[in-house]
């Protein structure tokens, strides 16, 4: 059965190639557009929505300087999609929930809206990686 899938996969990979190399980075983007209006656009801090706040945004580059070097991406992956509870707003982190649940994938099935926004808060968990100091 596997041998049977196997080159069907290899199909499927090959025709999304092109898609994805076209595409922009996915989470740098996602983080510009739900992100960086609190955490900055280096992810330092200082967005301009901060000054609305009545909290202090942290900066998200030293979040693995803070756990010995290793980047939390369990953590941080829960944070992004509201199951740690922490508050911004008056409501559950991040403000922006909305593009992280499957309600905001309209069309597909259940389970494409599932994949679709688990790739979503991969892509902007592994971006926040990337920006590590």
């Amino acid at each position: 059965m596997f041998k049977q899938a196997l080159p069907a996969l290899a199909i499927a990979l090959s025709a999304l190639s092109p898609a994805l190399a076209d595409e922009t980075d996915v989470g740098a983007r996602l983080y510009q557009e739900s992100c960086s209006g609190c955490h900055g656009a280096s992810g330092k801090s200082g967005g301009e929505l901060s000054q609305l706040l009545n909290i202090e945004t942290p900066a998200l580059t030293g979040l693995a300087a803070a756990n010995d070097g290793v980047f939390p991406m369990l953590d941080v992956i829960q944070i992004i999609d509201g199951r740690t509870g922490v508050r911004a707003h008056g409501g559950p982190m991040p403000v922006f929930g909305s593009l992280y649940s499957a309600s905001s994938v309209t069309g597909g099935s259940d389970y494409s809206s599932v994949v679709e926004v688990r790739g979503r808060i991969l892509s902007l968990a592994m971006y926040l990686q990337s920006i590590q100091e």
